[in-house]
Protein backbone atom coordinates (compact mmCIF):
# COMPACT_ATOMS: atom_id res chain seq x y z
CA UNK A 1 0.00 0.00 0.00
CA UNK A 2 0.83 3.53 -0.57
CA UNK A 3 2.81 4.39 2.86
CA UNK A 4 1.54 8.11 2.14
CA UNK A 5 -1.78 6.62 3.52
CA UNK A 6 -0.80 6.56 6.79
CA UNK A 7 -0.18 9.88 7.37
CA UNK A 8 -3.92 10.91 6.38
CA UNK A 9 -5.58 12.06 10.37
CA UNK A 10 -9.48 10.77 10.47
CA UNK A 11 -11.67 12.77 9.33
CA UNK A 12 -13.51 15.25 11.58
CA UNK A 13 -16.70 13.61 11.24
CA UNK A 14 -15.12 10.05 12.69
CA UNK A 15 -13.54 11.40 15.35
CA UNK A 16 -16.82 12.56 16.58
CA UNK A 17 -17.99 9.82 15.81
CA UNK A 18 -15.91 7.75 17.91
CA UNK A 19 -15.48 10.77 20.85
CA UNK A 20 -19.44 10.13 21.36
CA UNK A 21 -20.03 6.35 20.66
CA UNK A 22 -20.53 5.60 24.16
CA UNK A 23 -23.78 8.39 24.53
CA UNK A 24 -27.22 7.46 24.58
CA UNK A 25 -29.29 10.82 24.11
CA UNK A 26 -32.45 11.34 25.35
CA UNK A 27 -35.34 9.47 23.14
CA UNK A 28 -37.88 11.96 24.06
CA UNK A 29 -36.51 15.05 22.23
CA UNK A 30 -36.20 14.27 18.39
CA UNK A 31 -32.31 14.51 16.96
CA UNK A 32 -31.00 17.92 15.87
CA UNK A 33 -27.68 17.61 13.75
CA UNK A 34 -25.67 20.67 13.26
CA UNK A 35 -22.60 19.13 12.93
CA UNK A 36 -22.78 18.27 9.44
CA UNK A 37 -22.59 21.31 6.79
CA UNK A 38 -24.62 19.43 4.21
CA UNK A 39 -27.60 21.44 2.51
CA UNK A 40 -31.10 20.18 3.22
CA UNK A 41 -33.28 22.95 1.80
CA UNK A 42 -35.17 22.13 -1.53
CA UNK A 43 -33.37 21.40 -4.80
CA UNK A 44 -34.63 22.94 -7.06
CA UNK A 45 -37.21 21.65 -9.74
CA UNK A 46 -35.50 23.75 -12.68
CA UNK A 47 -32.46 21.91 -11.72
CA UNK A 48 -34.59 18.23 -11.27
CA UNK A 49 -36.49 19.06 -14.43
CA UNK A 50 -33.09 19.72 -17.00
CA UNK A 51 -31.66 16.51 -14.97
CA UNK A 52 -34.45 14.02 -16.24
CA UNK A 53 -34.45 15.80 -19.85
CA UNK A 54 -30.72 14.87 -20.30
CA UNK A 55 -31.17 11.02 -19.54
CA UNK A 56 -30.54 9.72 -22.60
CA UNK A 57 -27.00 11.38 -22.58
CA UNK A 58 -26.07 8.55 -20.27
CA UNK A 59 -25.71 6.37 -23.57
CA UNK A 60 -22.48 8.59 -24.15
CA UNK A 61 -19.54 9.22 -22.85
CA UNK A 62 -18.33 12.31 -21.65
CA UNK A 63 -15.90 14.72 -22.42
CA UNK A 64 -13.07 15.43 -19.73
CA UNK A 65 -13.19 19.22 -21.25
CA UNK A 66 -17.51 18.99 -20.65
CA UNK A 67 -19.73 20.37 -23.23
CA UNK A 68 -18.58 23.99 -24.66
CA UNK A 69 -22.16 25.06 -23.27
CA UNK A 70 -21.37 24.41 -19.73
CA UNK A 71 -17.86 26.19 -20.09
CA UNK A 72 -19.72 28.83 -21.66
CA UNK A 73 -22.14 28.63 -18.37
CA UNK A 74 -19.59 29.21 -16.15
CA UNK A 75 -18.03 31.82 -17.44
CA UNK A 76 -20.78 33.70 -18.21
CA UNK A 77 -22.08 33.17 -14.59
CA UNK A 78 -18.59 34.95 -12.83
CA UNK A 79 -19.20 37.77 -15.47
CA UNK A 80 -22.19 38.46 -14.32
CA UNK A 81 -21.37 37.92 -10.23
CA UNK A 82 -17.78 39.21 -10.32
CA UNK A 83 -17.53 41.47 -13.18
CA UNK A 84 -14.46 39.22 -14.47
CA UNK A 85 -14.44 37.78 -18.55
CA UNK A 86 -12.23 34.83 -19.00
CA UNK A 87 -12.07 32.41 -21.99
CA UNK A 88 -14.38 29.36 -21.50
CA UNK A 89 -12.13 26.94 -24.10
CA UNK A 90 -8.84 27.78 -21.82
CA UNK A 91 -9.54 28.86 -18.21
CA UNK A 92 -12.70 26.78 -16.93
CA UNK A 93 -12.86 23.61 -16.19
CA UNK A 94 -16.07 21.85 -15.28
CA UNK A 95 -15.22 19.34 -12.09
CA UNK A 96 -16.98 17.13 -9.75
CA UNK A 97 -17.47 19.25 -6.59
CA UNK A 98 -15.03 21.15 -4.91
CA UNK A 99 -14.07 18.41 -2.80
CA UNK A 100 -12.62 16.60 -5.80
CA UNK A 101 -11.13 19.24 -7.50
CA UNK A 102 -9.22 20.67 -4.57
CA UNK A 103 -7.64 17.27 -4.08
CA UNK A 104 -6.82 16.39 -7.70
CA UNK A 105 -5.19 19.76 -8.21
CA UNK A 106 -2.45 19.58 -5.60
CA UNK A 107 -1.78 16.21 -7.33
CA UNK A 108 -0.98 18.66 -10.24
CA UNK A 109 0.63 21.20 -9.21
CA UNK A 110 2.95 19.50 -6.24
CA UNK A 111 6.40 18.15 -7.24
CA UNK A 112 7.74 16.33 -4.77
CA UNK A 113 11.22 16.40 -6.36
CA UNK A 114 12.06 20.31 -5.87
CA UNK A 115 12.87 19.20 -2.07
CA UNK A 116 11.03 20.05 0.55
CA UNK A 117 7.55 20.80 -1.00
CA UNK A 118 5.38 22.67 1.23
CA UNK A 119 1.35 22.86 1.26
CA UNK A 120 0.29 26.19 3.02
CA UNK A 121 -3.28 25.56 4.55
CA UNK A 122 -5.65 28.40 6.90
CA UNK A 123 -6.21 26.76 10.58
CA UNK A 124 -8.86 26.17 11.19
CA UNK A 125 -9.90 23.90 7.89
CA UNK A 126 -11.21 21.82 5.47
CA UNK A 127 -8.89 18.82 6.19
CA UNK A 128 -8.94 17.97 2.04
CA UNK A 129 -6.44 20.42 2.12
CA UNK A 130 -3.97 18.63 4.42
CA UNK A 131 -4.87 15.16 3.04
CA UNK A 132 -4.38 16.59 -0.34
CA UNK A 133 -1.25 17.67 0.56
CA UNK A 134 0.07 14.48 2.32
CA UNK A 135 -1.19 12.24 -0.66
CA UNK A 136 1.04 14.56 -3.21
CA UNK A 137 4.09 13.72 -0.87
CA UNK A 138 4.31 17.19 0.58
CA UNK A 139 4.40 18.26 4.17
CA UNK A 140 1.83 20.82 5.49
CA UNK A 141 2.22 24.23 7.30
CA UNK A 142 -0.11 26.60 8.92
CA UNK A 143 -1.31 29.92 8.66
CA UNK A 144 -1.44 31.54 11.83
CA UNK A 145 -4.65 33.23 12.47
CA UNK A 146 -5.83 36.15 14.79
CA UNK A 147 -9.13 35.93 17.15
CA UNK A 148 -9.36 39.40 17.27
CA UNK A 149 -10.52 39.46 13.55
CA UNK A 150 -12.63 36.24 13.37
CA UNK A 151 -9.81 34.12 13.01
CA UNK A 152 -8.51 35.68 9.34
CA UNK A 153 -4.97 34.60 8.18
CA UNK A 154 -2.03 36.42 9.33
CA UNK A 155 -0.33 35.88 6.17
CA UNK A 156 2.73 38.68 7.27
CA UNK A 157 3.77 36.26 10.35
CA UNK A 158 5.10 33.55 7.91
CA UNK A 159 8.38 33.39 7.63
CA UNK A 160 10.69 33.03 4.96
CA UNK A 161 12.17 29.58 5.11
CA UNK A 162 8.19 28.46 4.93
CA UNK A 163 7.23 30.50 2.07
CA UNK A 164 10.50 29.36 0.12
CA UNK A 165 9.45 25.71 0.17
CA UNK A 166 5.61 26.60 -0.45
CA UNK A 167 4.41 25.32 -3.91
CA UNK A 168 0.65 25.49 -3.05
CA UNK A 169 -1.14 27.93 -0.25
CA UNK A 170 -5.20 26.95 0.20
CA UNK A 171 -7.45 29.92 0.80
CA UNK A 172 -10.76 29.58 1.82
CA UNK A 173 -13.28 32.59 1.86
CA UNK A 174 -15.83 32.64 3.17
CA UNK A 175 -14.38 30.58 5.71
CA UNK A 176 -15.10 27.14 6.98
CA UNK A 177 -15.84 27.49 10.03
CA UNK A 178 -15.66 30.62 10.49
CA UNK A 179 -17.63 32.63 7.84
CA UNK A 180 -14.81 35.53 7.56
CA UNK A 181 -14.16 36.79 3.99
CA UNK A 182 -10.90 37.76 2.91
CA UNK A 183 -10.38 41.99 1.95
CA UNK A 184 -8.65 43.20 -0.70
CA UNK A 185 -5.58 44.32 1.12
CA UNK A 186 -5.20 41.05 2.40
CA UNK A 187 -5.50 39.91 -1.39
CA UNK A 188 -2.91 42.15 -2.67
CA UNK A 189 -0.04 40.88 0.09
CA UNK A 190 -1.05 36.94 -1.12
CA UNK A 191 -0.76 37.84 -4.84
CA UNK A 192 2.33 39.92 -4.14
CA UNK A 193 4.00 36.99 -2.08
CA UNK A 194 2.95 34.85 -4.92
CA UNK A 195 5.18 37.17 -7.53
CA UNK A 196 7.99 36.67 -5.01
CA UNK A 197 8.02 33.11 -4.33
CA UNK A 198 6.47 31.76 -7.25
CA UNK A 199 3.50 29.46 -5.45
CA UNK A 200 0.29 28.76 -6.83
CA UNK A 201 -3.02 30.22 -5.10
CA UNK A 202 -5.78 27.66 -4.67
CA UNK A 203 -9.01 29.34 -3.14
CA UNK A 204 -12.20 27.79 -2.22
CA UNK A 205 -15.25 29.70 -2.75
CA UNK A 206 -18.24 27.23 -2.29
CA UNK A 207 -19.74 29.52 0.36
CA UNK A 208 -20.04 32.40 -2.05
CA UNK A 209 -23.24 32.87 -2.63
CA UNK A 210 -24.10 32.33 1.29
CA UNK A 211 -24.18 36.22 2.31
CA UNK A 212 -25.53 38.34 5.13
CA UNK A 213 -23.99 41.77 4.42
CA UNK A 214 -25.00 44.54 1.78
CA UNK A 215 -22.53 43.76 -0.72
CA UNK A 216 -21.81 39.72 -1.87
CA UNK A 217 -18.22 38.93 -0.73
CA UNK A 218 -14.95 39.43 -3.63
CA UNK A 219 -13.85 36.47 -5.15
CA UNK A 220 -10.26 36.23 -6.12
CA UNK A 221 -10.46 36.55 -9.76
CA UNK A 222 -12.56 39.86 -9.02
CA UNK A 223 -9.99 41.09 -6.61
CA UNK A 224 -6.99 40.03 -9.17
CA UNK A 225 -9.02 42.23 -11.56
CA UNK A 226 -9.23 44.61 -9.66
CA UNK A 227 -5.31 44.92 -8.88
CA UNK A 228 -4.84 44.74 -12.45
CA UNK A 229 -3.87 40.89 -12.43
CA UNK A 230 -5.79 39.96 -15.96
CA UNK A 231 -3.81 36.82 -16.87
CA UNK A 232 -4.91 35.33 -13.13
CA UNK A 233 -1.26 34.08 -12.98
CA UNK A 234 -0.65 31.43 -10.29
CA UNK A 235 -4.22 31.57 -9.56
CA UNK A 236 -7.12 28.77 -9.90
CA UNK A 237 -10.55 29.52 -7.85
CA UNK A 238 -12.87 26.26 -7.13
CA UNK A 239 -16.30 26.79 -6.71
CA UNK A 240 -19.80 24.46 -6.84
CA UNK A 241 -23.80 24.32 -7.05
CA UNK A 242 -23.74 22.08 -3.50
CA UNK A 243 -24.62 25.33 -1.01
CA UNK A 244 -25.41 27.67 -3.80
CA UNK A 245 -27.91 25.59 -5.39
CA UNK A 246 -28.90 22.66 -2.97
CA UNK A 247 -27.38 20.27 -5.10
CA UNK A 248 -24.89 18.27 -2.78
CA UNK A 249 -25.55 15.13 -4.07
CA UNK A 250 -24.99 16.29 -8.14
CA UNK A 251 -21.38 16.87 -7.82
CA UNK A 252 -20.80 19.88 -9.84
CA UNK A 253 -18.60 22.49 -9.58
CA UNK A 254 -16.18 24.46 -11.57
CA UNK A 255 -12.32 25.92 -11.70
CA UNK A 256 -11.51 28.92 -13.35
CA UNK A 257 -7.98 31.14 -13.57
CA UNK A 258 -4.30 30.65 -15.15
CA UNK A 259 -4.91 29.04 -18.29
CA UNK A 260 -0.99 27.50 -17.81
CA UNK A 261 -2.60 25.71 -14.89
CA UNK A 262 -5.79 24.86 -16.11
CA UNK A 263 -4.44 22.98 -19.14
CA UNK A 264 -2.19 20.54 -17.43
CA UNK A 265 -4.82 20.01 -14.73
CA UNK A 266 -7.35 18.82 -17.53
CA UNK A 267 -4.61 16.40 -18.88
CA UNK A 268 -4.44 15.20 -15.31
CA UNK A 269 -8.25 14.76 -15.22
CA UNK A 270 -8.02 12.69 -18.56
CA UNK A 271 -6.10 10.25 -17.06
CA UNK A 272 -8.05 10.27 -13.79
CA UNK A 273 -11.42 9.32 -14.88
CA UNK A 274 -12.75 12.84 -13.65
CA UNK A 275 -15.31 13.23 -16.95
CA UNK A 276 -18.45 14.77 -15.40
CA UNK A 277 -21.49 12.79 -16.71
CA UNK A 278 -23.57 14.38 -19.53
CA UNK A 279 -26.68 14.37 -17.83
CA UNK A 280 -24.73 16.45 -14.50
CA UNK A 281 -23.69 18.77 -17.52
CA UNK A 282 -27.09 19.90 -18.70
CA UNK A 283 -28.30 19.86 -14.62
CA UNK A 284 -25.48 22.32 -14.28
CA UNK A 285 -26.16 24.38 -17.39
CA UNK A 286 -29.79 25.06 -15.83
CA UNK A 287 -28.65 26.03 -12.16
CA UNK A 288 -25.73 28.46 -13.36
CA UNK A 289 -28.21 30.29 -15.58
CA UNK A 290 -30.49 31.07 -12.69
CA UNK A 291 -30.53 33.42 -10.18
CA UNK A 292 -33.96 33.46 -8.56
CA UNK A 293 -33.20 30.46 -7.05
CA UNK A 294 -30.19 31.35 -5.41
CA UNK A 295 -31.60 33.97 -3.82
CA UNK A 296 -34.33 32.55 -2.57
CA UNK A 297 -31.96 30.45 -0.67
CA UNK A 298 -30.15 33.05 0.50
CA UNK A 299 -33.22 34.43 1.97
CA UNK A 300 -34.07 31.21 3.61
CA UNK A 301 -30.59 31.26 5.39
CA UNK A 302 -30.77 35.46 6.26
CA UNK A 303 -33.85 34.27 8.31
CA UNK A 304 -32.28 31.33 9.96
CA UNK A 305 -29.47 33.41 11.32
CA UNK A 306 -31.96 36.27 12.50
CA UNK A 307 -33.53 34.05 14.53
CA UNK A 308 -31.19 31.81 16.18
CA UNK A 309 -27.92 34.33 16.23
CA UNK A 310 -29.17 36.61 18.89
CA UNK A 311 -30.59 33.53 21.10
CA UNK A 312 -27.12 31.79 21.01
CA UNK A 313 -25.51 35.31 21.70
CA UNK A 314 -27.14 35.07 25.24
CA UNK A 315 -24.92 32.11 25.89
CA UNK A 316 -22.27 31.90 23.71
CA UNK A 317 -19.94 34.13 21.98
CA UNK A 318 -21.27 34.64 18.74
CA UNK A 319 -22.09 36.72 16.23
CA UNK A 320 -23.40 37.24 12.38
CA UNK A 321 -20.56 36.01 9.89
CA UNK A 322 -19.66 37.66 6.99
CA UNK A 323 -21.07 34.66 4.97
CA UNK A 324 -21.30 30.97 4.64
CA UNK A 325 -24.08 28.87 6.42
CA UNK A 326 -21.99 28.17 9.55
CA UNK A 327 -21.59 29.44 13.41
CA UNK A 328 -18.37 29.79 15.01
CA UNK A 329 -19.12 30.15 18.86
CA UNK A 330 -17.58 30.05 21.97
CA UNK A 331 -18.24 27.94 24.35
CA UNK A 332 -19.43 29.03 28.33
CA UNK A 333 -16.92 30.51 30.45
CA UNK A 334 -18.06 27.54 32.81
CA UNK A 335 -17.03 24.89 30.60
CA UNK A 336 -13.12 26.26 30.66
CA UNK A 337 -12.58 26.25 26.89
CA UNK A 338 -13.47 22.56 26.93
CA UNK A 339 -15.81 22.00 23.22
CA UNK A 340 -15.45 18.76 23.92
CA UNK A 341 -17.11 17.95 26.66
CA UNK A 342 -19.36 21.03 25.94
CA UNK A 343 -20.41 18.86 23.10
CA UNK A 344 -20.73 16.02 24.91
CA UNK A 345 -22.67 17.20 27.27
CA UNK A 346 -25.46 19.30 24.58
CA UNK A 347 -25.60 15.39 23.07
CA UNK A 348 -26.14 13.50 26.30
CA UNK A 349 -28.43 15.76 27.18
CA UNK A 350 -30.61 17.56 24.87
CA UNK A 351 -30.02 15.68 21.61
CA UNK A 352 -28.47 18.49 19.79
CA UNK A 353 -25.48 17.52 17.60
CA UNK A 354 -22.49 20.26 16.83
CA UNK A 355 -18.82 20.29 15.85
CA UNK A 356 -16.40 21.09 18.37
CA UNK A 357 -13.81 23.39 17.13
CA UNK A 358 -10.49 21.16 17.52
CA UNK A 359 -11.28 18.60 15.35
CA UNK A 360 -11.21 21.10 12.70
CA UNK A 361 -8.30 22.17 13.72
CA UNK A 362 -4.10 21.65 14.07
CA UNK A 363 -2.66 21.89 17.16
CA UNK A 364 0.92 24.85 16.28
CA UNK A 365 2.94 25.89 19.15
CA UNK A 366 1.06 24.48 21.79
CA UNK A 367 -2.21 26.11 20.61
CA UNK A 368 -5.05 24.53 18.41
CA UNK A 369 -7.25 27.83 17.43
CA UNK A 370 -10.30 25.72 17.89
CA UNK A 371 -10.39 25.08 21.10
CA UNK A 372 -12.97 26.73 23.29
CA UNK A 373 -15.33 27.00 20.11
CA UNK A 374 -17.90 24.75 18.14
CA UNK A 375 -18.62 24.83 15.08
CA UNK A 376 -22.43 24.73 14.15
CA UNK A 377 -24.38 24.22 10.71
CA UNK A 378 -27.55 26.05 10.10
CA UNK A 379 -28.97 23.63 7.65
CA UNK A 380 -32.11 22.22 9.24
CA UNK A 381 -35.20 23.36 8.94
CA UNK A 382 -36.07 27.02 10.44
CA UNK A 383 -37.97 25.46 12.65
CA UNK A 384 -35.33 23.05 14.00
CA UNK A 385 -32.76 25.80 14.04
CA UNK A 386 -34.73 27.57 16.50
CA UNK A 387 -35.36 24.83 18.34
CA UNK A 388 -31.92 23.88 18.52
CA UNK A 389 -30.82 27.31 19.69
CA UNK A 390 -33.43 27.26 22.62
CA UNK A 391 -32.34 23.79 23.80
CA UNK A 392 -28.11 25.54 23.57
CA UNK A 393 -29.42 27.77 25.79
CA UNK A 394 -31.19 25.57 28.22
CA UNK A 395 -28.33 23.33 28.37
CA UNK A 396 -25.65 26.74 28.74
CA UNK A 397 -27.73 27.96 31.30
CA UNK A 398 -27.57 24.77 33.69
CA UNK A 399 -24.25 24.59 33.91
Amino acid sequence: MNPLLARLHPYPFERWRQLTADIVPPAHLAPISLGIGEPRHRTPELIERALVAALPMLSSYPATAGEPALREACAGWLARRYGVDVDAATQVLPVNGSREALFAFTQTVVDPTRGSATVLCPNPFYQIYEGAALLAGASTAFVPTDATRNFAADWASVDEATWKHTQLVFVCSPGNPTGAVMPLAEWKMLFELSDRHGFVIASDECYSEIWFGSEPPLGSLQAARMLGRHDWRNLVAFTSLSKRSNVPGLRSGFVAGDARLIKPFLLYRTYHGSAMSGVVQRASIAAWADEAHVEANRALYRAKFEQVTPLLARVLDVRLPDASFYLWAGVPAACAGDEIAYARGLLAQYNVNVLPGRLLAREVNGRNPGAGRIRMALVATPEECVQAAERIVAYSESL
